[in-house]
């Protein structure tokens, strides 16, 4: 490996590799080289030779991807002008299947409820436990989503196997308490039981002003019901009809662990309360034998970016990890699969991380 080495003052020598890259926005982020070189005239020296020699070494994923020429956009300009997203809508679609993926029954004659379940993630994971041998349940927001849910519904019935039911969808606004209640009743009428629930449902706002006074009492109210709320909500009725061996999967963000960018500060706060929940439920179902687990995916292409994202925001998603890209929702949905079967059986309160990279302490 080529490596070369900047003197930045007397006391100061900083080595450069190819893979400095995957440390650079700490580095910098934590004013680490100022404190190296003694002063922070020597920092900046650094970083302005770094920069004018073409070094791919010491600056930001985003930077990175913002210097990328048009035609190079990781995603076309759009934008959705309301909550929930809308997965029909977007260029290109998101991916939900992937081709090489072998189901091997692992939920055969399980039954699953997916709140959230009619686009970006929540399809693909409806697909893979319908590829399984489970049978699906979903719900999704009457109106804004009926067009998703319709092909979702279609995607699952074509998807499942021989011995599972028909899949059925409902929907409702999982923010009160009495329509969780309502979904999980519909849903016991018609199969009988619920073996594994994904609490999935998520809205993202951006924070243009990077203070809280754009954060009204309404939204924040609409984004902790939706993200958090939903959650207990619906737990609490499911588990009224989940025996032993049953399993709760939550979603939360890799944003929960590093809170970056704080432009999204009420909706990176519920992912760190949901990271809670799982640890706390998790202990608390533990000798009832029903485990409890989550997935904190990274930067995914799914509706809830479209519709939350400015245009900067979405040409270089991705960009801040280090496989520097967005994941597919079909990367993330196998986390799910393997939560929900007994493979995981030595897993509860615990969270995966399909991130793109990213190293999480946490």
């Amino acid at each position: 490996m080529m490596m070369r080495h900047l003197v930045v003052s007397n006391f100061c020598r900083i080595r450069i590799t190819g893979k400095s890259s995957l440390w650079s926005r700490t580095l910098l982020g934590s004013g680490a080289i100022a404190g190296i070189c003694t002063n922070n005239v020597g920092a900046k020296l650094a970083i302005s030779s770094l920069q004018r020699s073409g070094s791919y070494a010491i600056h930001t994923f985003k930077a990175k991807a913002m210097q990328k020429e048009e035609g190079e956009r990781r995603f076309p300009p759009q934008h959705q002008e309301s909550q929930p997203g809308k997965e029909y809508l977007m260029n290109p679609l998101p991916q939900f299947r992937n081709p090489h993926y072998k189901p091997s029954g692992k939920l055969h004659g399980k039954v699953a409820l997916v709140t959230g379940g009619d686009s970006g993630i929540g399809r693909s994971v409806c697909y893979h436990f319908a590829m399984e041998g489970a049978t699906v349940a979903f719900t999704y927001v009457k109106g804004a989503e009926d067009i998703d849910a319709n092909k979702t519904l279609k995607i699952i019935n074509e998807a499942r196997i021989e011995g599972s039911s028909e899949p059925i969808a409902i929907p409702t606004d999982v923010r009160y308490d009495k329509n969780c209640k309502d979904v999980v009743d519909k849903v016991v009428a018609e199969y009988g039981c619920i073996d594994i629930l994904v609490n999935h449902p998520a809205v993202q706002y951006y924070t243009y002003s990077y203070t809280l006074n754009e954060i009204t009492e309404e939204r924040l109210e609409k984004v902790f019901r939706t993200n958090i709320f939903s959650y207990f909500f619906m737990t609490r009725h499911a588990l009224k009809h989940m025996k032993e061996g049953s399993k709760v999967i939550c979603t939360t963000s890799g944003l929960a662990y590093v809170a970056d960018p704080p432009s999204w500060i009420d909706y990176i706060s519920t992912k760190g309360a949901i990271v809670s929940f799982i640890r706390a439920l998790g202990l608390h179902l533990v000798g009832k034998k029903i485990r409890v687990n989550g997935v904190a995916p990274g930067p995914i292409w799914t509706p809830l970016q479209a519709a939350a994202l400015n245009d900067e925001d979405l040409a270089t998603l991705g960009s801040s990890v280090p496989m520097d890209r967005a994941g597919q929702p079909y990367e993330i949905a196998p986390s799910y699969v393997f939560l929900a079967s007994d493979d995981s059986s030595y897993f509860t309160g615990q969270v995966l991380h399909p991130n793109g990279g990213t190293i999480v302490n946490g």
